[in-house]
């Protein structure tokens, strides 16, 4: 079995990737047990701030704890420190916004999935060039749905995933899986800061 191929099917057989951060550790705690009640299996927490490193601790202890089944990544992953000190702590997965050759091979020595963004042709053969078998486009409303159709022919066989600014109308998504993707990544246009914020994932 090829690394991450649990992962990355769960991810196509979900259709989608919700990711996240929030600095209230108890209010990311509970949007992870919405999502997961919602039948969320393959989720992202994002290192966008101090509190993610502690953040993502606790929801590791609770996804042992409470949540099986869950594959919980972390995104945002620049640096070897950063991919080092998510690792430890329990990341199923890493996901970049960059191709950092070096963090690939720290998760690949972990035998975890590593999902680099690319935005460019050069940056998704470097990405395969470094073991990349799911490639975040990013910043997926920036490139539009037309770029996999531009794409994908230069390389057959490899699965994408548009992350950042994707809106959830039927209309775009439906756009994204025409042009051949295998999944979409769903952050603050599903998780809204409004929602982050009022607490609105209790409702």
């Amino acid at each position: 079995m090829k690394i991450g191929e649990p992962i990355i099917n769960s991810i196509i057989q979900q259709g989608m990737l919700p990711l996240f951060f929030y600095e209230d550790a108890e209010v990311s705690l509970e949007v992870t047990r919405v999502l997961y009640r919602a039948g969320v299996r393959v989720l992202e927490y994002t290192n966008r701030g101090p509190a993610a490193l502690e953040n993502f601790k606790l929801l590791k202890k609770a996804q042992q704890v409470e949540m099986p089944g869950l594959f919980l990544g972390i995104g945002t992953i620049k640096t070897e420190q950063q991919a080092i000190d998510f690792i430890e702590a329990g990341a199923d997965f890493i996901i970049a916004p960059i191709v950092n050759p070096a963090v690939a091979n720290i998760a690949r020595e972990a035998d975890l999935l590593w999902c680099p963004g690319c935005m460019t042709p050069t940056e998704i053969h470097l990405a395969q060039q470094n073991g990349a078998p799911l490639i975040k486009l990013f910043p997926a409303n920036i490139l539009g749905a037309g770029f996999v159709n531009s794409v994908k022919e230069l390389f057959p066989g490899q699965l994408f995933m548009p992350t950042g600014g994707v809106d959830i109308t039927k209309e775009n998504i439906s756009a994204w899986f025409k042009a051949g993707v295998v999944a979409v990544g769903m952050g603050s246009k599903l998780i809204t800061k409004e929602i982050l914020d009022k607490a609105s994932y209790k409702a």
